[in-house]
């Protein structure tokens, strides 16, 4: 790698050193930057070409430098013959102006080194491009090595070095005097330029009709610069020493004798002994045979015969040759017409430019970018003539490499985009570009398609011409998968809606309606849902092309696989929207039918979806429902089998407040103390949940009440836990403050929750209040108490202790009623520190109330064989069993609830029971 890099600096240190060297201290350089040595021309090769261009305005020039270190060799006075020379040949070229002959930029200036000149950028010589590549760089440039010529560029290379001698014959009355291939110069865009006029000879009777030239004799010990090159030379030239126009037709047939035989003269002359060769090329010339010219055309093989004769009054003159067939060429003619293309007005351009279409296919490549393009771009200046000239220059862009496009024709085209002025031209110009807007979106680059091609193209959707807007509309399907999202979005599509909404032909409405349809894939779902599908509600005219272009969006929106129609958006908007549309009168049986297609199509859809999503929506429910019913079922069995330990777990809870012996019906037997458990974290957690739904309960509004019903007799088993801990969160809220005070009376006790029927019913049998599901009421023990203060402000409850060792039975010990229930449990939880008074103690200051109190109805059972007390039955406080749900709720009224009208005898051994219970709570709860 680094012996590379070594080899290239020394190869780049060597040419900057050269062409230093070249033209050190030379006056081109003050004005003109010379750039690389490229190729070498004139008499003998001797002049080196090298590219520049100007400091001042950047032109690009050729730069051709005569070292005179080259002729070191010779004498003093040879080398003087040399220079002398090759200043008058290029002096000679710089007064004459001519589009055959090279143009001079800069006349020749001399250093006390070099001489040099510039004249119009130079590709190569033609001996260079025919193999010659003396005095050429090394190693040789690759596009000369390769460089091969079209027949087109042949046939019209020597139409134009006619032409050139035709302009020296006629024109000027001069001879030439050394054509020759290293004389023919090929420019940048390949056309042929003669110069090396060293040897040229100017008539002596100008004005005169016959010119006469004079003709110096050859001289065989002069330097080979300072003489023409002789294998080029007519005859008489050497034989005779004279010369006229016909000389340099005969050096035209050697050319073109060269030229189809890879740069190879007729015939090799010994310059050491030339008069000899000659003559013999004399006799040769004399006796042509066919051989000699079997590789030139057939069409101009006579052509060249007859210009190689030995005779001059044979050889046809330059403006003859300009005619023949052989120049007839199609594409030939057509190089031909653009040289000569500023003579021509518009009319004529225009005509030429409208039939070049058919002629550029049949030319190469190169001739058509490098002869015929900088020709048509140039043509850009004269608006009149964009029109004619731009469907041209884009079909050579279709033939054109991306960096050829970019590099030659683009920065042409940029001013084109913007052109508005003339109004006609410039309408014609859009129509033109949107033809071929697949190709400007295909090899122009991002920044200026943004900059200078969607802007066209916006700008021809808003045009006043319909015809502009219909073509825009129809080709814009066929680049959108070139434009990018962001332009498309924010762009385009508005500029297309708002065409269709303000336009006032059909045709276009249409055409925008189609655009939007077939451009639906490169757009998004949503944006199509928010932007497109709200836009056709927009659309005012009802024809039936505009109705089906409606449909037709929704249709291809609705089945496109990328893009689909929610189901909500299709049965708020869409589906309501259709209908509306599919019953206009302007629609025929056809065109209905297509609308109830696609109706059909989403309703049928939109019911799929929705019943897949019903039924899987039922499948979780069902799912979670067996998951919360299994999950009951757990925790009923926990709750049975945990009910022995209920008292202990509320004692943990609640804590301990003192033993105290409770006697009923005469038993003086103390209950056992139960013992502390801990409790679980299950168990906690448990007990905080059942508080936690009593805590809601509470919250919850009252509902009417229902008629009781009868629960399964499996509820009584309810865990005592959640109705104790309901039953004192009711006795707390209730407020005593609040609590209307209604009269008393004497011998009476209300119940503090009336029920809207008889309330006593059998044992066992669970009550509804119709906002507990279940409420696990048992129905016994109610009483009367003595008048006095009561517990609710007035009105006092009567009830039975319940017996917590009752729990440690079989749930069908509830029916039994002759039992003894143990008061221990309870007192333990209600009772104070302070020592407590006996139910014996307290049972003579009862005072039995008169029977036909109405009150005690409302508890008592409606058969005469249930009046009697039933003890053993566990009731919660406010005198009712454990589980009891309504008259824990402090929403409910007495006053909603009806009273019954027969009213049973009160057990007065039951009421002994009830009144210490009811004090028991006064002292709790004040």
């Amino acid at each position: 790698m680094e012996s590379m890099l070594n080899k290239l600096k020394s190869t780049v240190t060597k040419v900057t050193a050269d062409v230093t060297s070249a033209v050190m201290g030379n006056p081109v350089t003050r004005e003109f930057e010379v750039g690389r040595h490229i190729a070498s021309g004139g008499p003998g090769l001797c002049w080196r070409i090298y590219n520049g261009t100007k400091k001042s305005t950047k032109q690009e020039v050729a730069v051709f430098v005569f070292d005179k270190k080259t002729v070191d060799k010779y004498q003093k006075f040879d080398k003087d013959q040399i220079v002398d020379s090759l200043k008058r040949g290029v002096q000679q070229l710089t007064r004459l102006r001519h589009p055959r002959l090279l143009t001079v930029q800069h006349p020749l200036e001399e250093s006390r080194d070099c001489l040099a000149f510039c004249t119009e950028p130079v590709f190569a010589s033609l001996s260079n491009v025919m193999g010659q590549w003396d005095n050429l760089p090394s190693p040789v440039p690759k596009d000369i090595k390769e460089y091969k010529l079209y027949d087109v560029e042949t046939k019209y290379g020597l139409l134009q070095i006619s032409e050139g001698l035709s302009f020296l014959h006629s024109g000027v009355k001069m001879v030439h005097g050394n054509l020759c291939l290293e004389n023919i110069i090929l420019n940048k865009s390949g056309a042929w330029k003669i110069m090396g006029f060293d040897f040229s000879i100017s008539s002596i009777n100008p004005s005169d009709a016959e010119p006469k030239y004079t003709c110096k004799e050859w001289e065989p010990n002069l330097p080979a610069l300072c003489l023409p090159n002789p294998e080029y030379l007519a005859p008489e030239y050497i034989l005779s020493v004279s010369c006229d126009s016909a000389s340099d037709m005969y050096s035209l047939g050697v050319v073109m004798h060269a030229v189809f035989n890879e740069g190879k003269p007729v015939f090799q002359v010994n310059k050491h002994d030339i008069f000899k060769s000659f003559s013999r090329q004399l006799d040769q010339l004399s006796s042509m045979s066919a051989t000699m010219l079997n590789k030139i055309p057939k069409e101009v093989r006579d052509h060249v015969k007859m210009l190689l004769s030995v005779a001059p009054n044979v050889r046809p003159d330059a403006d003859q040759m300009t005619k023949i067939p052989f120049f007839d060429d199609v594409g030939a003619m057509t190089l031909q017409y653009f040289d000569s293309l500023f003579q021509r007005d518009n009319l004529q351009k225009s005509q030429f430019f409208k039939g070049l279409p058919k002629v550029l296919p049949k030319l190469p490549k190169r001739v058509v970018v490098y002869r015929i393009l900088p020709v048509l771009t140039g043509e850009f200046v004269n608006p009149d003539m964009v029109p004619f000239v731009l469907p041209n220059v884009l079909l050579i862009a279709e033939e054109c490499t991306k960096d050829e496009y970019i590099r030659l024709i683009l920065p042409d085209l940029t001013p084109v985009f913007k052109q508005q002025e003339p109004v006609q031209a410039s309408n014609m110009i859009l129509l033109i570009f949107l033809q071929k807007m697949d190709l400007l979106l295909t090899k122009t680059p991002a920044e200026d398609i943004k900059n200078s091609v969607l802007p066209m193209v916006y700008r021809a959707l808003e045009a006043p011409s319909v015809q502009i807007q219909e073509l825009c509309l129809n080709i814009i399907p066929t680049f959108a998968n070139l434009i990018d999202y962001p332009s498309m979005k924010n762009s385009l599509i508005p500029r297309i809606k708002s065409a269709c909404l303000q336009t006032s032909s059909l045709a276009v409405r249409v055409n925008s309606l189609v655009c939007l349809g077939k451009i639906l894939e490169y757009l998004d779902k949503w944006y199509v849902i928010d932007e497109i599908l709200p836009f056709l509600q927009q659309i005012p005219s009802r024809e039936p092309a505009v109705l089906m272009g409606v449909l037709g969006i929704y249709k291809c929106t609705f089945s496109h696989k990328k893009l689909g129609i929610p189901k909500e958006h299709l049965a708020s908007k869409c589906l309501p929207h259709l209908v509306s549309l599919s019953i206009d009168n302007n629609l025929n049986l056809n065109q209905f039918n297509s609308f109830m297609v696609v109706i059909r199509e989403m309703l049928s859809r939109m019911e799929a979806e929705h019943k897949t999503k019903l039924e899987q929506l039922h499948a979780m429910q069902e799912q979670q429902r067996s998951m919360t019913i299994s999950t009951t079922g757990n925790q009923s069995e926990e709750s049975k089998s945990s009910t022995p330990s209920s008292g202990h777990q509320l004692e943990d809870i609640f804590g301990s407040s003192g033993g105290v012996n409770g006697k009923e019906n005469g038993s003086s037997t103390p209950a056992p103390q139960p013992s502390r458990v801990s409790l679980t974290l299950e168990e906690k957690q448990r007990l905080a949940k059942e508080q936690e739904q009593a805590s809601k309960l509470r919250n919850q509004q009252p509902l009417a009440p229902q008629a009781i019903k009868p629960a399964a007799a499996s509820t009584q088993a309810k865990d005592l836990t959640s109705s104790l801990l309901q039953n004192k969160t009711s006795l707390n809220s209730l407020s005593l403050a609040n609590t209307p005070r209604p009269a008393h009376v004497q011998g009476t006790a209300m119940s503090a929750f009336p029920s809207p029927g008889p309330m006593m019913v059998s044992m066992g049998v669970p009550l509804s209040n119709g906002f507990n599901p279940t409420m696990g009421f048992q129905a016994a023990g109610m009483g009367m108490c003595p008048p006095g203060p009561s517990l609710y402000g007035g009105m006092a409850t009567t009830s039975s202790t319940p017996n917590f060792s009752t729990l440690t039975q079989n749930q069908g010990a509830l029916g039994q009623t002759n039992k003894t229930p143990n008061m221990s449990a309870l007192d333990n939880l209600f009772t104070t520190n302070k020592p407590k008074t006996t139910l014996h103690q307290l049972g003579s200051n009862v005072v039995p109330a008169p029977s036909s109190t109405p009150w005690r109805n409302q508890f008592a059972p409606g058969q005469a064989n249930q009046t009697a007390p039933v003890q053993g039955v566990p009731l919660g406080m406010g005198g009712v069993p454990s589980g009891f749900g309504m008259q824990a709720n402090p929403f409910f009224s007495p006053q909603n609830f009806s009273q019954p009208s027969a009213a049973p005898s009160v057990n007065q051994a039951a009421l002994k029971h009830r009144a210490s219970v009811n004090n028991d709570l006064k002292d709790l709860f004040g």
